[in-house]
């Protein structure tokens, strides 16, 4: 405070004291909040007894091929094409919960964990859950935290709507499904699709799989498939056939998949993300 003279004087206020403590007593308080909620929105991965045999003896789990598929069309994609044969074995799930997932009270589906029966080092994941922002790079550690990066090739096949691809040119109706690819610096292999053009950028959790492996050195690419449609459809699912047949042998397409799964995947879409019901 200063006086009349301008002399400046100390003055001790209670108020201010008081003040300080409850501010405080109220960051205390909030801690222990986001400590809570912290735990709550953990990213829980549940492996079959051979994964935990593996990754309880402090070995990490042999893979050369993880494939993950983020979202309705390109999960629903590997269930016809590839999961529909007896070749692959259910190994694990994920489970996490947020406001828009509830993934973590049960529900086994939104993120299963598959691998190849003749190739083991093969694994597959289908996502179709949500995962939060500050759910990704979480998730992200703790799955290729599993695997054994000697050899890793990861590939990522995620879905995106047509509306939030930028472009000079104008997109015609007829070119939408298209792929646009982005990948590592340890990525050395060939794209079935043009690179991702600025200012375009790549987000969620296929963005944090990327920043991942592109830190940790792991050769990655990411393929995301822009389609005007919303919801399931099988035009938009086949858009991702050139992305596991330029993988070789290692993973067998089926060519004609049957006519009754098609229509159940595309039947079984959310009427909630269409406003006309």
């Amino acid at each position: 405070m200063a006086t009349f003279f301008g002399e400046v004087l100390s003055v001790y206020s209670r108020a201010v004291e008081e003040d300080d403590e409850e501010d405080l007593e109220e960051d205390d308080e909030d801690v222990q909040i986001r400590k809570e909620l912290e735990e709550k929105r953990e990213v829980h991965l549940h492996w079959g007894p051979e994964v935990c045999d593996v990754l309880k003896s402090g070995n990490k789990l042999p893979c050369s091929l993880f494939i993950l598929a983020v979202g309705h069309n390109a999960s629903r994609f590997l269930s016809v094409y590839v999961l529909a044969s007896d070749m692959w074995d259910t190994v694990g799930h994920a489970s996490m919960w947020n406001e828009r997932s509830r993934a973590g009270s049960g529900d086994r589906s939104s993120c299963v964990f598959y691998r190849h029966k003749d190739e083991p080092s093969i694994l597959i994941c289908q996502l179709t859950c949500y995962v939060a922002e500050d759910q990704q790079f979480q998730w992200a550690e703790k799955v290729l935290g599993s695997l054994q990066h000697r050899d890793l090739n990861v590939t990522v096949l995620s879905d995106s709507s047509v509306a939030d691809y930028k472009s000079a040119d104008y997109l015609c109706g007829s070119s939408a499904p298209f792929l646009r690819s982005l990948h590592t610096d340890a990525f050395s292999g060939p794209s079935v699709c043009p690179a991702l053009e600025q200012p375009n950028i790549l987000a969620g959790l296929p963005a944090a799989v990327l920043n991942h492996c592109q830190v940790h050195r792991i050769p990655a690419i990411v393929y995301q498939c822009f389609s005007d449609v919303i919801g399931a459809d099988s035009v938009t699912m086949e858009a991702h056939k050139p992305v596991l047949a330029n993988l070789g042998k290692s993973i067998k397409l089926n060519p004609s998949p049957s006519s009754d799964a098609l229509h159940k995947i595309v039947r079984s879409r959310d009427p909630q993300s269409n406003m006309y019901i």
